[in-house]
């Protein structure tokens, strides 16, 4: 899936579309530190009070929030070994396909406790499954009308779930108008806290308007912190990398190609060039995420100025640091998106954020034998609303 397939689906998690329909919902309670399911409940969606409908569809939106390699995930299904009856993918493709709701909340059932049995969750949980049907739009052609556009469709049945802790409300003090009178207000039921799910999936998922059930969109509860054991072990995926696993190794691979000294204009021609294979594909969205594999990294670092670069020296510390020659990352999770401040310059004493763009106007100089970082602007430096009076010229 690609940022523009998440995000459409993702903004018909609503009461008024006709894009969107979800048949049944399945809910199941699991005590702290238990392996075994407390309570469960199955239903239709449409039965459920509206008020109960906004609130889960403000969660599944959750589920589906977040930037693809930081906080969502497309995990690709282990092959299942022979004879393997309880294989995630197994159970979420026959639950979908279920003529009957009883089978699909069967299959559902085995994948929550495949959720708790793998880690005793050290607070009540509830585990939320929705099977729903999907309808995208073709594209529009200059003469269709928006009513025309809904005689031709693609169709996905999904399965979503969700994973949210509860929490035991705080105790407070209350004023009852009746008796007149300020009393203790004592709440024993548990709070599910619908607004910040710990985790969840999409099945299948699906790109180009195609599903495809080898693979599933997995949420994590904090960007850059997939729980790689339940990747593994409850949905049967295989290894997936961060978009930050994928900065760090470009990092390192650089590190043994060039050394780790380099100067602010060749490192600004490196984010140039790999900012260009971003703009290609931005132009495209059709076009498949760009790579950088070792040919790629060669050639960046080249047209970076940088001298001494040999096929031989990039494929070696590919080796070096991934134990992979044909090692790729995604060249999206390596350069800091321009116009954001999102560079850091750590000195002990400030820390300094700029655009990648901007890094060439950045230099280490020596001032009165001392190092000093040079900064290069265009207009008066303000500093709490005051002007900075220009000091003496540099020797």
């Amino acid at each position: 899936m690609n940022k523009k397939d998440i995000a459409e689906i993702r903004k018909q998690f609503k009461l008024e579309t006709d894009l969107l329909k979800i048949a049944e919902i399945y809910n199941v309670y699991i005590k702290q530190e238990t392996s075994e399911i407390f309570h469960e409940e199955s239903r239709s969606f449409a039965m459920l009070e509206r008020e109960q409908q906004e609130l889960f569809l403000a969660n599944f939106k959750k589920v589906l929030a977040g930037k693809l390699d930081i906080k969502l995930f497309e995990v690709k299904f282990q092959r299942p070994e022979e004879g393997q009856a309880d294989h995630t993918q197994t159970l979420l493709y026959e639950g979908l396909h279920a003529d009957e709701a009883e089978g699909w909340k069967d299959n559902m059932q085995r994948v929550a406790l495949k959720m708790v049995e793998e880690t005793p969750y050290d607070k009540d949980m509830v585990i939320t499954f929705i099977r729903g049907t999907y309808f995208k739009t073709t594209k529009r052609e200059p003469d269709e009308t928006e009513t025309a556009l809904r005689d031709e469709v693609y169709t996905t049945p999904f399965v979503l779930s969700s994973m949210n802790q509860t929490e035991l409300p705080k105790s407070s003090l209350v004023f009852d108008f009746i008796e007149k009178e300020f009393k203790s207000n004592v709440m024993a039921d548990p709070v599910i806290k619908l607004s910040s799910p710990v985790g969840g999936f999409l099945f299948p998922s699906f790109t180009n308007n195609a599903a495809d059930v080898n693979r599933i969109l997995y949420s994590a509860a904090k960007a850059n912190k997939p729980d790689f054991q339940f990747i593994e072990n409850v949905l049967n995926g295989d290894e997936i990398t961060t978009a930050e696993d994928d900065k760090v190794v470009f990092e390192e691979i650089v590190k043994q190609v060039i050394g780790d000294e380099v100067n602010s204009r060749t490192l600004a021609g490196v984010y140039d060039e790999i900012n260009s294979m971003l703009e290609v594909e931005a132009e495209d969205e059709d076009e498949p995420a760009p790579m950088l594999d070792s040919k790629e990294v060669e050639r960046v670092l080249k047209a970076s100025g940088i001298k001494d670069i040999s096929t031989e020296k990039v494929e070696q510390a590919f080796q070096q640091v991934t134990d992979d020659r044909q090692y790729e990352m995604k060249a999206s999770h390596i350069v800091p998106k321009y116009g954001a401040k999102s560079i850091k310059i750590n000195t002990k004493v400030a820390e300094i954020k700029i655009g990648p763009e901007d890094l060439r106007y950045v230099k280490q100089v020596n001032y009165n034998g001392r190092r000093c970082i040079l900064i290069e602007v265009e207009e008066d430096t303000v500093v709490e609303g005051f002007k900075l009076l220009a000091e003496e010229e540099l020797e």
